[in-house]
């Protein structure tokens, strides 16, 4: 032990000191550790609406976008499968649209909010394989029907409104995400119409 006098200027000086470096490291260090609580650009991304030009999309053509990481169909039906649709009510499981695979504003016949636009995940409700769009030789897999969707995987059918026919392994009509047309050359897909 010192007999030196104790000198309370440095020693508060010292202790001031320590504790600015101290407090500097602390939020040197816990600035990144909270930033990395954010989420990624990529999950970001993965989350965001998908944006379709769908103003030079001709009648019947298919268009694929993707959506958090799934792929989206958007076909412009032909006038002819728009009134085609009510044909064959008696040959889907869930004509109606009464499970909850679409929201609540596409709840009708074309399963969309505009009658000529379809847009559906193009997921198979069965194991999730990528049905393939028929134009015009569908009735091959369902007699009376041109145009619709088929999974060659397991032989899931689905008409031109993405409703599941009945007698196949998938249990459910495609999903319809949300969607919205903020314009008539635009279609949100993961907006519901007014978020936008």
């Amino acid at each position: 032990m010192s007999n030196a006098p104790v000198d309370n200027g440095r020693r508060r000086f010292l202790t001031v000191a320590t504790s600015v470096v101290g407090g500097v490291g602390v939020a040197g260090v816990a600035v990144p550790f909270i930033g990395s609580w954010n989420p990624s650009a990529r999950a970001k991304a993965a989350g965001a609406p998908a944006e379709v030009a769908v103003g030079k999309i001709e009648p019947g053509q298919l268009v694929r976008a993707e959506w958090r990481g799934k792929p989206v169909y958007v076909v412009r039906r032909t006038e002819k499968t728009i009134a085609d649709l009510g044909n064959h009510n008696d040959q889907l499981r869930d004509p109606n649209s009464e499970e909850a695979q679409q929201p609540e504003y596409a709840a009708n016949e074309y399963r969309s909010i505009k009658p000529e636009f379809m847009v559906a995940l193009g997921v198979c409700t069965h194991l999730g394989c990528a049905p393939t769009y028929h134009k015009g030789d569908f009735e091959q897999h369902v007699t009376g029907v041109t145009d619709g969707f088929f999974c060659p995987c397991h032989g899931s059918k689905f008409d031109m409104a993405g409703r599941v026919f009945s007698g196949v392994p998938a249990p459910l009509n495609l999903v319809v995400p949300e969607h919205s047309f903020p314009n008539d050359d635009t279609l949100l897909v993961g907006v519901a119409p007014g978020e936008a």
